[in-house]
Formats: structure tokens, sequence, C-alpha cells
């Protein structure tokens, strides 16, 4: 594959850029730690403001600017993105799912406030993301949302991941768990971002197909970074994948396999940008940022 290095500083200065001006909206859409109850909305901000990338809201932001977005209702949709990821990962760190410590170098919340604030922030996080999404007035995108999230999406594919835990799964498990816990969420993010922007159904169509390809290929860059990289890195416990025996590709077809796959997604989103009628060169380079991370 060709050399990815300015594509990659490409996509990092202007996912950098723009993750600012989303952080500056959190402040506006998370409730002030002067008000009660406390501990539950110092949890919360706690979560949100633990660092990452904001790579969902970023690619809602990313997308509604391809398609000609116009008003502000996207800072409400970045907002709610962040949050029910946020919300995910501090249901996915609890001791009865992951049980992990840390998450983005930091003490993950359970560890932080104890669990049952973890749990409450999480569901708070997640009900708040859904009264900031309803006030862009689109049915549409609350119904994309809700979809990436439930039994047909993320939380579907969290239930699969946690009962194939030291079981032998084949790669339609793997793909099923993949596609569903993290390739929804950030397929829906470029949908929400098309579909505020009254994209045409079929820009909608190729932005959704672009996600999930580059979607899947980060969780298989996730399961390889499992493996070879450390936890100083990641900013989460390395090696917790192999260790717990989790549905993964290197454990079904191995390592440098998984490599190869990721690429031949690489390939398949820079193909799906070509029915795309405007200048994808962006998205070309969020591709490459998403096959060559290290955390």
């Amino acid at each position: 594959m060709q050399n990815l290095d300015s594509e990659v500083a490409f996509a990092s200065k202007y996912i950098s850029q723009v993750a600012k001006l989303v952080e500056e909206k959190f402040e506006e859409h998370l409730p002030p730690l002067q008000d009660a109850p406390q501990k539950l909305h110092e949890a919360m901000r706690y979560s949100m403001f633990a660092g990452g990338k904001r790579l969902r809201p970023v690619l809602a932001y990313a997308s509604f600017e391809l398609f000609n977005g116009k008003d502000d209702s996207i800072w409400c949709a970045t907002s709610a993105l962040e949050m029910l990821h946020t919300f995910s990962l501090i249901h996915d760190d609890l001791p009865s799912i992951d049980n992990d410590d840390f998450r983005r170098g930091k003490k993950t919340a359970h560890i932080k406030f104890g669990e049952a604030t973890a749990i409450l922030a999480g569901d708070a996080l997640c009900i708040l993301a859904f009264e900031l999404i309803a006030k862009t007035g689109n049915v549409k995108v609350i119904q994309t949302l809700a979809r990436a999230l439930g039994t047909y999406g993320m939380i579907g594919g969290e239930i699969t991941d946690v009962e194939y835990e030291g079981k032998e799964a084949n790669l339609e498990i793997v793909n099923y768990i993949h596609y569903h816990k993290t390739a929804a969420l950030i397929e829906a993010s470029l949908v929400v971002g098309a579909q505020l922007a009254k994209a045409s159904e079929q820009d909608i169509q190729a932005i959704q197909e672009f996600g999930k390809a580059i979607g899947l290929a980060f969780q298989i860059v996730d399961d390889i970074l499992d493996i070879v990289s450390v936890t100083e890195v990641l900013g989460k416990d390395a090696g917790s994948d192999v260790e717990r025996g989790k549905a993964t590709y290197p454990a079904v077809i191995g390592l440098e396999a998984s490599k190869i796959k990721a690429r031949e997604l690489y390939d398949e989103a820079i193909s799906i940008l070509e029915k795309i009628p405007y200048d994808t060169t962006l998205f070309k380079s969020i591709a490459a940022y998403i096959i060559t991370r290290v955390n």
C-alpha cells in the first residue's frame, strides 16, 4: 500500500481542530458541577473529559460539511454522539463486563467513583444524548441513533461479545460482534451528519457504506493493537482480549491475515467514496488515519 503519511497528517490535523470545537460544546450541554446530584454530574463530566479522539462527533461534523449542512443542529448531534460513546465505554469497563481499570490512561469510572455511580452516569449520559438529539427536530436522526445503539446495534454486539468470551468463534460471529459493537455507531455518526445536512438518499447510502467499512477496519485495528501494543500507548489494558478469550480477528484468522483484512477494508472504503459527487479527500485521509493508528 502506498505511503499514507501525508494523508494521516491531514486527517490528524482536521480531527484535532474539530475535536476542540466539539469539546467546547460539551460545556454547554453537560450539567454544571454545582448542580445536584453533584457526584453524578462529576462522574459524567469526568468520563466525557477523560480524553479520546472524538472520532464519532468529528465524523458527523465532516459528513455535515461534505453535504453542505448550514445550521447549528450539528452541535447537538456531536455532543450526543460522544455522550453515547462514553456511556458505552463506562458500561463496557464495568466488572460485570470487561472489568477494566484504565481507559484513555485514566482510572475507569467505576474505579474512580464506584460501580453504582458509574452505571448511573452512563445511563444519564445516554438519556441526555437523546434529549439533545431531539432538539434537532429530525426524527430520522433519532431513529438512526436508536437503531445503532439497541439490540440491532451496539447492545446486540455487546451481549454477543460477552456470550462468546472463552468460546470458539468463527468469522461470521466475529463480524457480527465487530459490526454491531463498534462499526454501527461509526456508521451512524456519518449518516447523522448527512441527514442533518439534508443529503440525498443516494448520498446517505454511500456514506453509510463507507462508515461500515471504516468501522470494521477500526475494530480490527483495535484487535491487532491489543496484541502488538502496550498499555502505556493504548491508554487501556493491553492484552486483555487474549486474556479473556475474546472473539477477535487475530484469534480466528491470525495476526497477519487480520492486517490484510484491515487493508482490504481500507481499499473498499476508498472505492465507495467514488460514488459520492463531492470532494471526499478528507474522508480518504480519515480512512488512512484509522488503519494506521497506534491507539
